[in-house]
């Protein structure tokens, strides 16, 4: 087991500057024009995968690396660059921890390369869990998977909303109701391959920031996928589904969610995401208080300031401390006692938010025009007190945890 340390070896520090080098070269450049025009940055994509950012094995690595910071480390870097072309860049990663949380080992290693494509054909992927009336309240969900079994195959019904490649995607991960008796209880994970009849895309939303990310709607009819495409296979479910009831009964252990697999293992990765554009954000306001002058000074030299900016800094180094340590407990196998992963994603992106408000307070005028970065940013941020869970449920998740009741 890995101890956990602060100190990154040599080869992390060489990812990190690696990773550093292209958000500042590649990304950077490109995050005004993908922010207005609200598209999917397919150049950048890319050219990430040429230098091999955009890959399986990238994130195999990262995910693997036994001290747990290879994947919040990566997430800081690149958004630092921007948030929506490395939500662009990512997003197959939800995607592909759904199979990884749920899939056998054949069903990885089937469906995850065709998710990425390579470098002279770059895929997405998507994962499709929140609907119209079912976004935290994942027990609301409605999508349905009813099984033919004469012709061993799954039928979904329904819409997906919020989709990140939703629609575009060359593989879709859905999650569908199989017994709506048993509440979230009931829910599976499906792979729906390429070019399946019935799928398609709804509205296409245009939003207040990550706007260089699609996201829109995935309508599902009729839409038929073979049995092997149920993620875990269906013994598994069966086996999953007895226990749910039996609880349901008599009480006894937590069965796990598959929607909720995928979040857990991936909430201290959203929080490294928010410390990434957090820290830009400081950047930025730090070089401008050094060199904006004021009465004669620097207004870094007025307290008012110069202590924000402490303040700033304070809090980004202590969110990015929360999150190493959500991700090494995941990866040495720790229990989240005390919902370390929702700690971590809790105030990670509250302090993006807060940090890229004070930004643009610092530049004062210019902070709040589309010629300096803040803005962006400050827009990009409002996304991660939403997504993966609500800042109110993670507060939520904590609390239950702490204090072991049924906080509503």
């Amino acid at each position: 087991m890995a101890e956990f340390t602060l100190d990154l070896n040599d080869d992390q520090k060489q990812v990190r500057d690696w990773l550093h080098g292209f958000a500042a070269e590649v990304i950077r450049p490109a995050a005004s024009e993908w922010d207005e025009r609200e598209e999917t940055p397919w150049p950048v994509i890319q050219e990430a995968a040429k230098v091999g950012i955009y890959s399986l094995d990238f994130y195999a690595q990262q995910f693997f690396d036994p001290t747990g910071l290879g994947i919040p480390m990566a997430m800081e870097e690149l958004f630092w660059g921007d948030a929506g072309i490395a939500l662009s860049i990512v997003g197959t990663g939800l995607a592909a921890v759904g199979v990884l949380a749920n899939g056998t080992e054949e069903q990885i290693g089937t469906w995850i390369p065709q998710m990425y494509g390579d470098a002279n054909d770059v895929k997405v992927a998507a994962f499709c869990s929140s609907e119209p009336d079912a976004g935290s309240d994942v027990a609301s969900m409605r999508t349905r998977a009813v099984y033919d079994a004469a012709k061993d195959e799954w039928v979904l019904n329904g819409t997906k909303t919020w989709a990140t490649n939703g629609g575009i995607a060359n593989v879709h991960v859905v999650v569908a109701v199989v017994d709506a008796d048993l509440g979230s209880k009931g829910h599976a994970s499906f792979i729906v391959p390429p070019a399946t009849p019935g799928l398609s895309q709804g509205q296409k939303f245009k939003k207040h920031g990550i706007r260089a990310s699609h996201t829109a709607e995935v309508v599902l009819e009729d839409v038929r996928v073979p049995g092997h495409c149920l993620l875990g296979g269906k013994e598994k479910l069966d086996e999953r589904l007895a226990r749910a009831r039996e609880r349901a009964k008599s009480g006894g252990e937590r069965v796990k969610n598959a929607a909720m697999a995928t979040f857990e293992a991936s909430r201290p990765a959203v929080g490294a995401m928010a410390v990434g554009t957090a820290r830009a954000a400081y950047e930025v306001a730090l070089d401008y208080a050094k060199t904006r002058s004021q009465f004669g000074r620097p207004i870094i030299d007025n307290q008012g300031i110069a202590f924000q900016l402490a303040d700033m800094r304070t809090r980004i180094d202590a969110a990015r401390l929360l999150v190493w340590r959500a991700s090494w407990m995941a990866t040495t196998g720790k229990p989240f006692t005390s919902a370390e992963g929702s700690m971590s994603k809790l105030y990670a992106s509250e302090t993006a938010k807060s940090v890229t408000a004070q930004a643009i307070q610092i530049l004062g005028g210019n902070g709040f025009t589309r010629e300096y970065p803040v803005e962006r940013m400050h827009r990009d941020a409002a996304i991660y007190t939403i997504f993966e869970g609500t800042s109110e449920i993670q507060r939520l998740v904590i609390a239950r945890t702490l204090s072991g009741m049924p906080i509503r």
